[in-house]
């Protein structure tokens, strides 16, 4: 290894491990145990929040996504505390107010957060700079994200480019948000060493190991200089998670890329893990299939979960037999498209339009309102402009919008206060409602409930959350 300098290493068991494997079902009380020992390891960061945790939280778990935050950081002392947020869409699905960015950032550093790993599913960077803008603001450290696709015109030079310009924006640092990993050994050298060239910023690289890629694509990035790459502890690695972390550790032993992680440290973290993995397993919520290598994602590059909800929409619709007509059909959607990334949202955008086309047998015969505002502009500014004729066939004579969609969104943060006023117990509670009104107000009820000792059974059942 021509580079002597160690490798740092970002634990994600605690957020995108379980995210891609149990569906982010993992509890505050099966983390707590381990913490200490993950702040005594020697890790770089332990990605801890954001992402579909803090939906898991109230959705599923009865649990309150800030708690959580406030608990790990009590108990993580030394370790920084990393967290990915959607960039003006936050955690939530669509794009807020810019005041509402500002107070989500604000309070995500006040209760512990010192990373915040930023991204924007059109890699629109003009999504990224509020939040950014906030991050610095608020005394954080803004990691400005791209998230990484192949196409025709995703080269590496275009992500250099967006490189350049989120570094530009006052990026501490940069990442390669490689989702479905597609990132081939010898392009990651490639571009990671491109990268460092034209950067003064660390660079981090994180993909899965979906495609069975992954360790190697780490292996080329640490040769090629890299300065943090993405690891999950080996019983919540592998499959459509991270790398394993572990392996990571012991294969750069006694190299300049040594990570000085203790794998003696590890083995105690991971047996901690093993025992609440056989309970997923055994719950059905972990499928052995998520743990295999799916070559599709490299066939179709179509992530993991997006070919499951494919799946599902097919059967409901009694059409399985044409998956491989829609295989075939979601490269040409995301064409028509710009060529979006598939990350959430647009990987359900574009394969839900996909599965349409092909039922219905007749292309945008039947159009989402979903994709209806990517063409229209609301979700940014796609890859390559969509050309008018598709846009003629999906909207008609609707107007596009050629601004910063969230130019278009009043300030919404006062309004959100006096909606769940009556609900609101600390500041935190206005973000959650605004971001997840539904499920929020079922979760504030439920809390309530229990706080006053209201036997549950007096609750309507639409106001129940049941922990699962």
């Amino acid at each position: 290894m021509p580079e002597s300098r160690p490798l740092k290493i970002t634990e994600t068991v605690l957020r995108d491990g379980h995210q891609s494997l149990i569906a982010t079902r993992m509890t505050l009380d099966e983390m707590l145990p381990i913490l200490e020992a993950m702040d005594g390891a020697g890790y770089h960061a332990m990605e801890v929040w954001g992402g579909a945790t803090f939906d898991a939280c109230i959705r599923f778990l009865d649990e309150d996504p800030w708690e959580r935050l406030r608990a790990i950081r009590a108990r993580v002392k030394n370790t920084k505390l990393q967290m990915l947020l959607r960039g003006q869409n936050l955690l939530g699905y669509r794009h807020y107010a810019d005041d509402m960015v500002d107070e989500f950032v604000r309070k995500s550093i006040e209760n512990g957060i010192d990373i915040i790993r930023i991204f924007d599913a059109f890699n629109d960077t003009r999504n990224l700079k509020s939040s950014i803008d906030a991050c610095k603001r608020h005394g954080g450290h803004a990691q400005g994200c791209v998230s990484y696709t192949i196409s025709p015109v995703h080269t590496n030079e275009m992500f250099i480019g967006l490189g350049r310009e989120i570094e530009g924006m006052g990026a501490d640092s940069f990442c390669i948000k490689d989702m479905a990993g597609l990132l081939d050994p010898y392009n990651t050298y490639s571009l990671v060493k491109d990268l460092k060239n034209a950067l003064k910023i660390p660079v981090e690289l994180h993909t899965h190991a979906t495609s069975g890629l992954g360790a190697m694509a780490y292996m080329k990035a640490a040769e090629a200089g890299v300065d943090i790459i993405d690891t999950a502890i080996s019983p919540f690695g592998e499959g459509s998670s991270q790398p394993s972390t572990e392996p990571m550790v012991y294969a750069l032993r006694g190299t300049g890329r040594d990570t000085g992680i203790s794998l003696e440290a590890l083995d105690g973290i991971a047996a901690h893990f093993r025992p609440i993995r056989e309970k997923y397993i055994a719950s059905g919520l972990l499928d052995p299939k998520l743990m295999g290598v799916d070559i599709n994602t490299l066939v179709y590059q179509v992530p993991g979960g997006m070919l499951s909800n494919l799946v599902s929409q097919l059967r409901q619709s009694n059409a399985m037999d044409r998956f491989e007509d829609v295989l075939r059909e979601i490269p040409r959607v995301r064409e028509d498209l710009g060529y979006p990334p598939l990350v959430t949202p647009s990987s359900q955008i574009v394969g839900t339009q996909a599965v349409l086309n092909v039922v219905t047998g007749e292309r945008y015969r039947m159009v989402p309102n979903e994709v209806k505002q990517v063409v229209k502009g609301m979700y940014g500014r796609t890859a390559v402009p969509i050309s008018d004729e598709v846009a003629q066939r999906i909207l008609g004579g609707e107007e596009r919008v050629a601004c910063r969609p969230a130019d278009l969104i009043e300030p919404e943060l006062e309004r959100a206060r006096r909606e769940f006023a009556q609900y609101i117990e600390k500041d935190e509670d206005v973000l959650t409602g605004a971001m997840f009104p539904e499920p929020a107000l079922k979760f504030f009820k439920y809390r309530n409930a229990k706080k006053y000792g209201v036997d549950s059974g007096l609750l309507n059942e639409e106001d129940m959350v049941y922990p699962v």
